[in-house]
């Protein structure tokens, strides 16, 4: 007879390890995000982040051409804290 003993939290931990790997490779896989990829990861419509953070000086975003340009890791942590400061 054979007993197999599955140690639960062992298996939690590489999993979540593992979903942070995959995380980490996505988000990677950008330099800086375009306007469209900026609604689409806030879940906001343009004039929204307009109103809300678009002009905060410490959101960092340079226009080349007629596009908005804004780069990904600085943008991300800027959102997460933004967010984190909103109180209402």
């Amino acid at each position: 007879m054979l007993n197999v003993h599955v140690d639960e939290n062992e298996i939690i931990k590489i999993c979540r390890e593992r979903v942070q790997e995959i995380v980490q490779d996505v988000e990677g896989e950008y330099v800086f995000w375009d306007s469209a990829e900026l609604k689409k990861r806030t879940c906001m419509s343009w004039n929204f982040i307009q109103e809300l953070f678009f002009y905060d000086p410490r959101f960092v975003k340079r226009k080349i051409g007629g596009k908005w340009y804004f780069p990904a890791k600085e943008t991300r942590v800027f959102l997460e804290t933004w967010l984190k400061e909103q109180t209402y």
